[in-house]
C-alpha cells in the first residue's frame, strides 16, 4: 500500500473516532440526565391553557393565529415558552392542569402546566392561583399518586416569574421609593416556592430571569415604540441580582443533589432587541396586536362585537404580541439566543 493510502485511511479512521465521540458524549449527556417530564408553574409567558375561556385575551381572537390556527389559550400569536422548552426537552407540550381530567392518562407522562396567565408568585388582579397554589394542586396530585418520587427525579420543574406583582405593585399606588423593599419580598417568597418544590421532591430547578420589563410595549408607547424605560430595567437589573444571590444560596446549602438554576430571559431578550434584523425581526417594540386606541387591547371588541384592535400583516416580522407578550416567532428568537448560550447546561 503506498503512502497516499496509508495517509487517507488514517485520516478517514481519525474522522470516524472523532465522529463518534462526539455521538458518544451527546449520548452520555442525555443518559446522564434522561428529562421524562417537564412540569411548570408561573404566568402567562409559560400558561399553554389553564386561564378561562370567559376572560379577554388568549381564548379570544386572534390569539393563536399563527399556531394552531385559532386561540387556544396561549398569550400569543402561537407558541410559547413552554413549547420551545419542551421541544428541546424532546417533549410533547405537558398538558394544562385544568384539563388533566378529560385527556387520555398518556397525556400526562410528558409531566403538567400549572400556569396561570396574569398571577405571581402574591395574589394579583386575576382570580387565579399564584404560584403557592399551583404547587399545592401539584402536590395534590402526588397525594393521589398520579405522579411519584421515580418521576420527579427525572423531571424538571420550570419557574416563571414575568413580572405580574409588580404590575399589580404599580396599578394599587404602590411608591418608586417603595419599589426596591417590594422587589426583595417577591424574590424572598420566589425563594420559599423553590425550596417548596424541592420538598416534593424535585431534583433540577429551573427559574426564569426577569425580562426587560421596560421593553415591554406597554411602556415603551409612551415613547411611540422608540426607546425602553432604563427606570424600569434597572428595577429589574435589582430583581436578577436578588434572584442570583438567592438561586447561588440554595445551591450551597443543598446537600440532596438538588440543582437550582436561572435561565437568563433577560439577556436573551436583550440580544433579540438590540439586534432584531439578525432574527428576521422588524417590529422589535411595536407589537403587532393593538388597540385602535390606548382604552382597548388585542382581542378586544365592543358590544356588537366589533373589533376594536388591528393586527400586523407579518406576525413573525415583529418580537411583540401585544402589550406584554412576544410573539411564536419572539420566543422562537430568544430560544435560539438561550440555545447559544448554552441552555443545554441548564436543562441538561
Amino acid at each position: 500500500m503506498d503512502s497516499h493510502k496509508q495517509l487517507f485511511i488514517l485520516l478517514w479512521l481519525s474522522l470516524v473516532l472523532v465522529l463518534l465521540s462526539g455521538l458518544q458524549a451527546e449520548a452520555s449527556r442525555h443518559l446522564k440526565y434522561p428529562t421524562k417530564e417537564l412540569f411548570v408553574f408561573g404566568d402567562s409567558y409559560v400558561d399553554t391553557g389553564n386561564s378561562q375561556k370567559s376572560k379577554p385575551g388568549s381564548w379570544k381572537e386572534p390569539y393563536g393565529i399563527t399556531f394552531p390556527g385559532k386561540p387556544a389559550g396561549r398569550f400569543s400569536d402561537g407558541r410559547v415558552l413552554t413549547d420551545f422548552i419542551a421541544k428541546y426537552l424532546r417533549l410533547r407540550s405537558p398538558i394544562p392542569h385544568k384539563f388533566r381530567n378529560i385527556v387520555s392518562k398518556h397525556y400526562l407522562k410528558y409531566g403538567m402546566n400549572f400556569a396561570y396567565g396574569g398571577t405571581g408568585v402574591f395574589d394579583t388582579f386575576t382570580s387565579g392561583p399564584n404560584m403557592t397554589a399551583q404547587i399545592d394542586s401539584f402536590n395534590q396530585l402526588i397525594q393521589e399518586n398520579v405522579y411519584t418520587p421515580s418521576d420527579l427525579s427525572k423531571a424538571i420543574a420550570y419557574v416563571s416569574v414575568a413580572g405580574n406583582d409588580y404590575n399589580h405593585y404599580l396599578a394599587t399606588n404602590g411608591s418608586l421609593p417603595g419599589f426596591p423593599s417590594f422587589i426583595a419580598s417577591v424574590v424572598k417568597q420566589t425563594t420559599t416556592d423553590l425550596i417548596h418544590l424541592q420538598s416534593l421532591g424535585f431534583k433540577r430547578i429551573v427559574v426564569g430571569a426577569l425580562q426587560p420589563l421596560g421593553c415591554l410595549p406597554q411602556t415603551t408607547a409612551e415613547s411611540s415604540f422608540q426607546r425602553c424605560n432604563s427606570t424600569f430595567n434597572d428595577l429589574v437589573a435589582l430583581h436578577n441580582n436578588l434572584l442570583n444571590q438567592s438561586v447561588a444560596k440554595l445551591n450551597q446549602e443543598t446537600k440532596d443533589h438538588t440543582t437550582f438554576t436561572i435561565l437568563d430571559i433577560f439577556d436573551s431578550f436583550a440580544s433579540v432587541l438590540n439586534h432584531p434584523a439578525s432574527h428576521n425581526i422588524k417590529d422589535h417594540l411595536k407589537p403587532c396586536c393593538a388597540g385602535v386606541s390606548s382604552q382597548y387591547n388585542c382581542g378586544s371588541v365592543d358590544e356588537n362585537n366589533v373589533k376594536k384592535y388591528l393586527v400586523c400583516e407579518n406576525p413573525e416580522s415583529s418580537f411583540f404580541w401585544d402589550g406584554l407578550h412576544p410573539t411564536q416567532a419572539g420566543w422562537n428568537a430568544v430560544y435560539n439566543e438561550l440555545e447559544k448560550k448554552g441552555l443545554h447546561n441548564i436543562l441538561y
